[in-house]
């Protein structure tokens, strides 16, 4: 029962990475720098053609989640080679995404067990359902969002902090300043929000007697002292710039700075009214329930809810900022379904309970398969380059201009596979058998690509913009992306006209349906 829980966290993130292979502009820094590791190396003489000098960003991320990540996967594209199969560059970006999929899984996975531990088998096999029924996470377990790279540590803390026995009171002490250094190092080298965690934990433990003040100084300042060194000697290398830390550029560009609200700014209670309702699904009420009935999940959940509420002040919130809170937030649901599942059949209530609890793993579902169908349809970028790879596979000399939302939705360094640095047989050297030029140059105008003659093919976006070249006599039309737009949700009259047997009943009509909409045309100079 275990294995086969743990099987189903694995699976979960590994489907959605098949389901849908293309990645947005918020993880490409993390995979075109996973994707410069791989082809080129770390030696010094190949630095300067790393795609972040090119594309560098509103501030630096750091390197060294990718080069972890890009260390994991190169034994695992050697024995791909010594077993016959050379992935292409496509096939490396699949495998990249599942190698940190894996990872991000075997952190949910051992909660589950520490979960199992001090709560108890059905609590364990209900924080799974509820893990694998939710979307945000399993969908974005393998993504190279810097958060997916803070969202392993963050889960082995919160391991350690569960980890003990039901009737313990504290976790052992080893386990705390564990827990301590990972949130440390995270907070440091990841992401620095991860603080705002890390502090109402290191508070809560000094408070409850689990460690002591001299104890709690020395393991955060030395766990600190070790990142910073770690992330300024790692950072600075591959940005050629001393000294460089990159977290700390962050909070002064977005907090100091206030940049951050360029990107928009939300209400006080914007996690609490809808990310976190969009997070974690039914289990956001359960945790509720949960934390109200039992002392050790209030004791869990407290510093979650003091992190909710410290970065709840900071004006632009996005749902990843506080995806750290799901895995904890579904450990108190499943307590709240084991709870629900486990009152007395005989009576209403607990028939009620039971069903209601079912429910809430369906209802999670039904979301989840709305939200990952209406995913898989939203990278037309990355759509797009692999039809023209497939499409003119063979052809030499191409210059493709890739627009802007093409760039943002897909089409990323992996998919460039016509040009150099090719993925051959021993996966990782240069050899060519065509030359393409994937062209990314924003604000050109129709007329300007026109009269280029260097440019072969467009992925265009602006309809506006097929017609001009169409009209222009020098462009032909060679096929469109549709993606997502939206769903049709059956109006009240629909439904009313069925009720009334105006309309023919089919439970299809009562479904939501997916609205397309055509995003990019591939063009062809005549």
């Amino acid at each position: 029962m275990s294995v086969a829980l743990d099987i189903l966290i694995f699976a979960s993130g590994y489907i959605h990475v098949l389901l849908a292979p293309y990645t947005k502009v918020e993880e490409s820094f993390n995979l075109h720098a996973t994707h410069d590791v791989l082809m080129y190396g770390v030696g010094p003489s190949n630095l300067h053609k790393y795609d972040h000098f090119i594309f560098s960003g509103a501030v630096p991320r750091t390197f060294l989640g990718s080069v972890l990540l890009a260390w994991l996967v190169t034994p695992i594209l050697h024995l791909a080679n010594l077993s016959g199969y050379a992935p292409s560059k496509t096939d490396i970006q699949i495998i990249t995404r599942l190698v940190l999929a894996t990872l991000n899984a075997l952190s949910l996975s051992l909660l589950r067990r520490a979960v199992s531990t001090r709560f108890g088998r059905p609590t364990s096999m209900w924080y799974t359902l509820l893990t694998i029924s939710q979307f945000h996470v399993p969908f974005w377990m393998g993504r190279t969002l810097p958060n997916m790279f803070a969202f392993f540590p963050v889960n082995l803390a919160s391991f350690f902090l569960i980890s003990r026995s039901p009737n313990s009171t504290k976790p052992p002490l080893r386990n705390f300043n564990s827990a301590i250094c990972l949130l440390v190092f995270t907070s440091v080298i990841f992401r620095a929000e991860v603080s705002l965690l890390l502090a109402p934990i290191a508070l809560q433990g000094f408070v409850l007697g689990w460690t002591n003040f001299q104890n709690l100084i020395k393991v955060g300042v030395v766990s600190g002292i070790v990142s910073l060194l770690l992330t300024v000697s790692v950072d600075s290398y591959f940005w050629d710039r001393w000294p460089i830390w990159p977290e700390f550029s962050g909070i002064y560009f977005n907090v100091i700075q206030g940049k951050s609200s360029e990107w928009g700014t939300s209400p006080p209670l914007a996690y609490l009214s809808t990310h976190l309702p969009k997070l974690l699904l039914t289990s956001l009420p359960l945790a509720l329930l949960s934390s109200v009935i039992s002392p050790r999940i209030r004791s869990l959940m407290l510093p979650v809810g003091f992190f909710i509420g410290l970065i709840s002040c900071l004006g632009h919130k996005e749902w990843r900022f506080v995806v750290y809170a799901v895995p904890m937030g579904n450990v108190a649901g499943g307590w709240g379904l084991r709870w629900m599942v486990s009152r007395k059949k005989g009576i209403l209530f607990g028939r009620l309970t039971f069903l209601a609890a079912v429910g809430c793993i369906l209802a999670n579902f039904f979301v989840t398969i709305l939200l990952t169908r209406s995913s898989i349809v939203n990278y037309p970028g990355g759509e797009a380059l692999a039809l023209m790879n497939r499409k003119y596979a063979g052809n030499d000399h191409l210059h493709v201009h890739i627009s802007n939302l093409a760039a943002q939705t897909g089409a990323s360094l992996f998919l460039q596979i016509n040009s150099p640095p090719y993925a051959d047989t021993d996966a990782l050297t240069s050899s060519s058998s065509s030359h393409w030029i994937y062209n990314k140059t924003e604000s050109l105008s129709p007329s300007t690509i026109t009269s280029s003659p260097q440019f072969t093919h467009l992925i265009v976006e602006s309809d506006a913009d097929v017609q001009f070249f169409k009209k222009s006599g020098k462009w032909e039309l060679v096929d469109c992306l549709w993606a997502f737009e939206g769903w049709k949700i059956p109006t009240a009259e629909e439904v009313k006209r069925i009720g009334n047997g105006i309309a023919e009943l089919d439970v299809w009509n009562l479904m939501p349906k997916m609205k397309k909409k055509e995003k990019l045309w591939i063009m062809e100079r005549t």
